[in-house]
């Protein structure tokens, strides 16, 4: 596995970095469980200082951190800037609130004489974290934030492609007071990946990634019966209903499917709309999207960012051909994409039947799927045709039938009148391929802990 820092506009190779040693693998290992010992007993208060310190460094030197997104995976510097913020608001929020999330919780008991019930939630040990490139800090940041609060340590095997962002967060941790060992970033390779999870001192995995790489980890952490999480991917429904606000919709539209270049696992990758407004929708965006300026992602006039990698780029219009190929229409939109860069065009796909395999694809970048809804429960049948689970929108002049309709619509999570979105006080996750567990707020937080019952009986309590 070949871990290095190759610019997606430039094509330049930056830096390369070492795959490490089973030797080095051996010794973070160790680091991470004396950590732990140590770490598991530090007070709340003293663990939420780290986690207040890291987000004011991110916000100090937010410039520096998103310029290292903006080489490594091609992200428009505007948005890599968002990600550096949303990132400390992420450790901000555990700061703010672990303690409360993690309090004992005093249970219910059918009569005082059975005694008191206490549920405890202790921190469980070392933490395998594996991450995807395309949001290379918040990944992370929703990870470590609540389980370094709770008391774990975390081991980091990040995307290949972005190894100068994973160094630089464990950097910033040691940099915010984190002892040695607490988080470690690792140049893992695939099989260190199945001794890390074989080795008893650790006791679950986290992974954000693709299916694929989700049904080995997730075999391999079953295998060892370690704890696992999956975020996995996604092919979001945008649910336009007859009574929408065609002007803000669209504008919606074009953002929910095309920020960070369309590489997100929650963008609006599938456009229902009731037939009525149909066309209407159709041509508006359209035109939203050929509004779209492709170049330099670090020029404040481009809108629309390189993929993360040519190879990136070269999947993603084979897929589109794939589709046309079973009678899917695809049309390109906007101006010619520059020559330089991972780029690709623009591309609305419609015409995609039931029976065309792509329907049921994750277009990972500016690719569109907009399909034609008989009415509203033809729009939720649609909605719900899909192998993933993760998330959705529905947009409607009356929000209290949005919620209805958001209701019907099979995924863990349904926004109303806003595509999907991310934020350090909202849960994330989905369900079927989409993944399990729940990462941020006291969800994310308790997926790594014990949650421990104690109950205490008076001693001259009878048989």
């Amino acid at each position: 596995m070949t871990y290095a820092t190759t610019n997606p506009y430039t094509g330049e190779v930056l830096k390369t970095f070492a795959d490490a040693t089973d030797a080095e693998v051996n010794q973070a290992l160790d680091d991470a469980h004396a950590a732990f010992l140590a770490w598991k007993n530090v007070s709340f208060p003293d663990r939420a200082a780290v986690m207040q310190r890291a987000a004011d460094i991110l916000c100090k030197d937010s410039e520096s951190f998103a310029n290292l997104l903006t080489i490594e995976m091609g992200k428009v510097f505007s948005e890599a800037k968002a990600e550096v913020e949303l990132s400390a608001s992420i450790f901000e929020y555990y700061a703010e609130n672990a303690e409360k999330l993690l309090a004992s919780e005093k249970l219910p008991v059918r009569s005082p004489a059975e005694g008191e019930a206490v549920l405890v939630h202790d921190p469980l040990g070392v933490l395998l974290a594996i991450e995807p490139w395309n949001f290379p800090y918040y990944q992370i940041a929703r990870i470590i934030a609540p389980q370094l609060s709770a008391g774990n340590t975390i081991l980091l095997k990040h995307a290949s492609n972005v190894p100068q962002s994973a160094a630089a967060f464990e950097k910033l941790m040691l940099e915010a007071g984190l002892p040695k060992g607490g988080f470690k970033n690792l140049y893992a390779t695939r099989s260190q990946i199945e001794l890390i999870l074989n080795d008893p001192r650790v006791h679950g995995v986290a992974l954000t990634g693709s299916e694929g790489a989700g049904a080995i980890i997730a075999a391999q952490a079953g295998k060892a019966l370690k704890k696992s999480t999956m975020e996995l991917g996604g092919a979001d429904a945008f649910v336009v209903l007859a009574d929408a606000d065609m002007e803000k919709i669209t504008k919606w539209a074009v953002f929910g499917r095309h920020w960070n270049g369309g590489q997100v696992c929650v963008s609006s990758k599938r456009m229902i709309i009731i037939d009525d407004i149909y066309d209407q929708f159709l041509e508006r965006y359209t035109a939203g999207v050929g509004a779209l300026r492709a170049g330099d992602p670090f020029d404040p006039a481009t809108t629309l960012a390189p993929l993360s990698s040519q190879g990136a780029a070269d999947e993603l219009k084979d897929k589109i051909r794939q589709a046309v190929s079973h009678g899917a229409k695809a049309t390109e939109v906007g101006p010619r994409v520059p020559n330089q860069g991972a780029f690709v065009q623009p591309t609305i796909l419609t015409d995609v039947s039931e029976d065309n395999p792509a329907r049921y694809w994750e277009f990972f970048g500016p690719v569109s799927m907009l399909f034609r809804a008989k009415d509203e429960d033809d729009a939720i049948r649609i909605a719900n045709d899909s192998p993933y689970g993760l998330g959705g929108s529905v947009f409607t002049s009356n929000t209290k039938h949005g919620v209805e309709v958001a209701r019907k619509i099979s995924t863990g999570m349904v926004f109303v009148n806003h595509p999907t979105m991310v934020k350090a006080d909202l849960p994330f996750g989905g369900v079927r391929r989409s993944g399990y567990g729940r990462e941020l707020l006291g969800l994310g937080i308790k997926e790594f802990v014990n949650h421990k019952l104690i109950d205490v009986v008076d001693i001259d309590a009878e048989f």
